[in-house]
């Protein structure tokens, strides 16, 4: 895999592969054993301004091309990823430490939502509609915003990052993506290649690969783009939300949760079971729906307890290239380390750790925690690791009550023999998303996805899509002659 990320080790500017001009290097790490994937010199201010120079210069000939011709280069997009996708997935397993299974997950909804972006291109309509004024036709017209900014988070980086720049591109607009550091290669510099390949117009798509502490806010304050498309934390996110709104960007921002799963009295335990395990601890816990909390009936807590900590006992932890390992590591050692410490302190402060994970470099083997006091931090905040929180209640009031009780709002899952009465307490939870009978990790291309509260503004996927990277515009022709008053 070496000669893969040494030769995507670059900026991707105005259709030319280039090295960065700025004056340090970021290092791509295998998070799991230290080897070093890649370096890429960071890209100036200077770099962030001429990718979106480029970006704006190529974006009006693409938004006037054919729709046709836009949705032919994401259909070949397709196909490459489809015949690289053994490559992909090894890249994923390398430079992120995801499992076998996670970079199957991710590399299937990365396929999915291409096809869905192949159909946007022919989806957006516009309207006609009636004036008060004689002789006047209002036609409103759905035009893409411009040039979208795009910056994408490290736990799912190829299909986070395509999520947004595929959409973008294929209603008409130019791109500048901003991959994590972490994961400058599949997040970044691995989606331009494949848009190279397609045949995309030199300019369309821009990669540059660098850290605020080079460019500040540069990316976010740039008078081209119009739209920016943040995934990750709500700090970060609270910021990006406040340089754009100081500037007049329209924001869309997926960011952090601490989401529970509802396990009612009436519940098949073993199946809730096995969506609670997957919930939590699906890529180390590191997914922004992952099931924080895991509230459970006092009627079925012993039953669901026991089977839940032996299960998640068996999880095998280590090398994420291994096909048996269903936990591999966090994604540097700073994130390990807090995740070790948050356990410690819970459980100094009186917190029973059912199971106590330990940690070995980056990867932290799992943590079931209970006797959580009420007003504890850990349950109101997100953690990116893999330690699950049970918390039992009497009732389906108690329960939309510690389920409502956070700043985030983000998705949900509600288990009960009755669809009805799950449903009836998912309307009761302020998120953006909740499933009942299932999981709480889900994304699909046609349906809402976003959150309430510190979760989020706005919606991505299907429709949505329309709404975040196009803009309506009101031209009305006067087939008569108006009269004015002077």
């Amino acid at each position: 895999m070496s000669s893969f990320f040494t030769d995507l080790a670059q900026q991707y500017i105005d259709g030319e592969w280039r090295p960065g001009k700025g004056s340090w290097d970021i290092i791509d790490f295998n998070p799991y054993d230290g080897e070093k994937l890649a370096s890429i010199t960071v890209a100036t201010a200077g770099e962030v301004d001429q990718a979106y120079r480029a970006a704006e210069r190529a974006q009006q000939e693409w938004a006037d091309t054919n729709p046709y011709a836009r949705r032919a280069v994401l259909e070949k997009a397709l196909r490459i990823v489809e015949e690289r996708e053994p490559e992909i997935g090894e890249a994923i397993v390398a430079e992120l430490g995801g499992t076998r299974l996670k970079a199957g997950f991710e590399l299937h909804l990365a396929k999915e939502f291409l096809r869905e972006a192949v159909h946007l291109a022919l989806r957006p309509a516009g309207q006609i509609l009636p004036s008060p004024t004689e002789g006047k036709e209002n036609r409103v017209y759905r035009v893409p915003v411009g040039v979208v900014g795009v910056i994408s988070p490290f736990n799912f980086p190829f299909l986070l990052s395509l999520k947004s720049v595929a959409p973008a591109l294929a209603l008409g607009n130019a791109v500048v993506l901003k991959p994590h550091q972490n994961t400058p290669v599949c997040g970044g510099t691995l989606l331009a290649k494949v848009f190279e390949e397609a045949g995309l117009p030199a300019g369309l798509l821009n990669v540059v690969v660098t850290d605020i502490a080079e460019i500040g806010d540069m990316l976010l304050e740039h008078p081209v783009p119009q739209v920016i498309s943040f995934t990750g934390s709500d700090k970060v996110g609270r910021h990006v939300a406040t340089v754009c709104a100081a500037n007049f960007k329209h924001a869309v921002l997926e960011l952090g949760g601490n989401s529970a799963l509802i396990v009612l009295d009436d519940a098949d335990v073993d199946y809730a079971v096995d969506a609670a395990v997957f919930s939590r601890y699906i890529h180390q816990g590191q997914v922004c729906m992952a099931a924080n909390r895991i509230l459970v009936d006092r009627a079925v807590e012993r039953e669901f307890t026991d089977k839940f900590v032996a299960k998640v006992a068996s999880l095998r932890v280590g090398d994420p290239a291994d096909p048996a390992t269903h936990i591999g590591p966090l994604i540097n050692s700073s994130q390990a380390e807090a995740v070790s410490a948050l356990v410690d302190r819970t459980v100094e402060a009186g917190a029973t750790a059912l199971l106590h994970g330990t940690a070995e470099g980056n990867l932290v083997s799992p943590s079931v925690l209970t006797g959580i006091a009420a007003g504890s931090p850990v349950l109101h905040q997100e953690i990116f690791g893999p330690v699950a929180l049970l918390v039992p209640f009497d009732g389906e009031d108690e329960a939309v009550r510690i389920a409502n009780d956070t700043p985030y709002g983000l998705s949900g899952a509600v288990h009960t023999a009755d669809i009805e009465r799950g449903v009836r307490v998912g309307k009761r939870i302020r998120t953006g998303m909740i499933h009942i009978n299932d999981g709480t990790v889900h994304d699909e291309p046609v349906v809402p996805f976003g959150g309430e509260k510190n979760s989020g503004l706005g919606r991505l996927n299907g429709d949505a899509m329309i709404e975040a990277f196009t803009t309506r515009k009101w031209i009305s022709v006067q087939h008569g002659r108006s009269r004015f008053p002077f």
